[in-house]
């Protein structure tokens, strides 16, 4: 196998990891958001204290994205 060959099989591996990485954050914003807005419908009086907490769990979760991103770079396949 060519070495510019092994390059870019080890350059789209990086991408297929981080694409698999970014999934697992994906549905996590998908039901946190989801359940935020069923809770605001259910009792309008604590909307202000939901979005506050809603917030900071969209932090949370968009740190485990970014440690995908990362860790495909200080982890580079072969």
């Amino acid at each position: 196998m060519d070495v510019t060959n092994l390059a870019e099989v080890t350059g789209n591996l990086n991408a297929v990891g981080y694409g698999l990485a970014a999934t697992g954050p994906g549905i996590g914003l998908g039901i946190l958001i989801g359940k935020t807005i069923e809770g605001m419908a259910r009792q309008p009086e604590v909307a202000g204290q939901l979005r506050a907490t809603m917030f900071l769990g969209v932090a949370f979760v968009e740190v485990l994205a970014l440690l995908g991103l990362v860790a495909g770079f200080l982890f580079p396949a072969a």
